[in-house]
């Protein structure tokens, strides 16, 4: 199958590598692309465990995530922006728009995130909603 995250690579040949080795993540662009997936996917291990420990969701906050994340139908990724982030960084960011269906309308998360290394591995921070 394609990859949700839009790269135009097969699931296997992209975030799969990510989902089930998260050393394998290099940028941060690669762990927003990665979890854009796990959402897609409702895999939400990935999601805890690519959220930086700082500000990871609790079990309640879990469990309300992989409910909505399974109840909206998720149409596509676009990176808009991605500021460091490479692998010689510590920190980046990245600007995106996540398209999904819910309850017959269309909605759009519109993030400016921030990452950060853990133990030399990218995590997800948190993120800026933009209009």
């Amino acid at each position: 199958m394609q990859c949700p995250c839009n790269s135009l690579k097969n699931y296997n040949d992209c975030c799969e590598k990510a989902h089930s080795d998260i050393n394998s993540v290099k940028t941060a662009e690669a762990l927003m692309r990665s979890r854009y997936s796990a959402f897609v996917l409702a895999n939400i291990d990935y999601l805890q465990k690519s959220h930086h420990t700082t500000t990871r969701p609790n079990k309640r906050e879990k469990r309300e995530i992989e409910a909505w994340a399974k109840a909206v139908d998720w149409i596509k990724l676009e990176i808009l922006n991605t500021i460091n982030g490479t692998q010689e960084d510590t920190t980046g960011t990245v600007e995106f728009k996540a398209f999904y269906m819910e309850n017959g309308q269309m909605g759009v998360i519109y993030e400016n995130s921030n990452f950060k290394k853990e133990n030399g591995l990218w995590m997800y921070v948190d993120g800026v909603h933009k209009r």
